[in-house]
């Protein structure tokens, strides 16, 4: 490997025809090089899916309520029914593995009637009644002031966090929002911290006009006593809430005297289960990069080995004169295989490099203009690149085997009478 000689004869024979040689390396580079672009631009939806998610608790479900379908222990079919705090504390104190289960209350809307006032600007605004666990669950940054915590919750406080949506709307720029007053529904609550949502999907100014305020102060000021509109839940990690959905269903089932088949009287949205397809899609789209980048690359490794086969024709006679001298078929072997696979990496490498321009090329373009919705920062790690060097290495080993038998194949006698 390390004789000068021999690696004089090998650029010697790469360069006698460069045309040919360059055609020959365009198939190996175009391969990776596919590969390399593929893997990146599905490593681009990737991460701008994740980044939609935020920091997202998405091993969590959101549970409501619906019509109740089969008639059950003397209950009607038909009827509605609501979750309440007992709902919450059963589900906390006989189902394992859970994180948090927050009840949450909602009340208008920034696409209903206005229901928020400070002075004489108004506005419609989602508010909702929460624990502090949300925050953990819904990820959002707090840009002022504090979110709602226990001291809030046990002494009932009515106090409000606003997102910027609602600043905008309700207050002067440049204004200090800490410490004023905003009417909901009628009933006073001080501002005590503004967010700001951890999403970039379509739908974060929107979500940027939402209201926080204590659970318990929720439901005293608008009367919903108990009352819980419907709830968050995440899990443990290491345990998908999908698996545990059930047990939580059976509870709220029994508790409510509902059918345990009715599987439609309860509502649920299963955040894991959806970011676990998604997850799924990208590994789909990473094999079928893989597929095509391969199959690209095979077709360049032909190339390869129908260009050795030739060179071998073409060297007939030098092959002759070496084993006349004494070269072993072990040698022979060696020289041309180790042709094919300095062939193979070098334009590999080419395509590898050229592919790490183009990544990067895009990163920059996509830092000085706009962030695109649902692609973000494409890229490729090294264990990529490594798999990438192996299969170059086992690629070029292939493309010379056939060439590098049919080489120790040539008699002496035959090769020198070859004119």
């Amino acid at each position: 490997m390390f004789n000068r000689d021999k690696w004089n004869e090998i650029l010697e024979v790469l360069t006698s025809n460069w045309v040919r040689t360059l055609l020959t390396a365009f198939g190996v580079f175009w391969g990776i090089f596919i590969l390399i672009l593929l893997l990146a631009a599905g490593k681009g939806l990737e991460n701008g899916i994740r980044a939609d998610f935020g920091d997202t608790a998405t091993n969590s479900m959101f549970m409501w309520t619906q019509t109740v379908t089969k008639s059950y222990q003397g209950m009607s079919k038909g009827r509605r029914f609501s979750y309440d705090l007992n709902d919450v504390r059963d589900i906390k104190n006989n189902v394992d593995n859970l994180r948090f289960v927050s009840p949450r209350n909602r009340l208008g809307g920034y696409r209903g009637t206005s229901n928020v006032i400070r002075g004489l600007k108004t506005g419609g605004f989602d508010v909702y009644g929460d624990y502090p666990e949300i925050i953990q669950q819904e990820p959002m940054d707090i840009l002022e002031g504090r979110f709602i915590n226990y001291n809030d919750i046990d002494n009932k406080r009515k106090v409000a966090i606003i997102g910027q949506g609602v600043k905008k709307s309700l207050y002067d720029i440049g204004e200090d929002v800490m410490g004023t007053y905003i009417k909901i529904n009628g009933v006073n609550f001080m501002v005590i911290g503004t967010y700001e949502k951890k999403t970039s999907g379509g739908d974060s100014e929107e979500e940027s006009k939402q209201i926080y305020v204590p659970f318990t102060a929720f439901s005293q000021a608008f009367n919903r006593g108990d009352k819980v509109g419907w709830m968050a839940i995440t899990a443990l990690d290491g345990t998908p809430i999908t698996d545990i959905k059930g047990q939580i269903f059976d509870l709220v089932k029994k508790n409510h005297k509902i059918h345990p088949e009715d599987d439609r009287a309860i509502g649920h949205f299963d955040l894991f289960q959806e970011f676990s397809r998604v997850l799924s899609l990208f590994t789909a789209l990473k094999v079928i990069a893989y597929f095509v980048g391969i199959l690209v690359l095979l077709s360049g490794v032909i190339g390869v080995s129908n260009i050795m086969l030739i060179v071998v024709k073409e060297r007939t006679r030098e092959i002759g004169i070496r084993r006349a001298v004494g070269a072993t078929p072990a040698k022979i072997r060696s020289q041309i295989l180790v042709e094919s696979v300095f062939l193979t990496i070098i334009s590999g490498m080419a395509g590898i490099v050229f592919g790490a321009l183009l990544i990067y090329g895009l990163n920059y373009a996509l830092d000085m203009t706009d962030p695109i919705d649902m692609f973000a920062n494409p890229s490729v790690n090294l264990g990529v690149i490594s798999t990438a060097l192996t299969i170059l290495i086992v690629s070029g080993l292939f493309a010379g085997l056939i060439p590098a038998q049919n080489a120790i194949k040539i008699r002496p006698i035959e090769a020198l009478s070859t004119d």
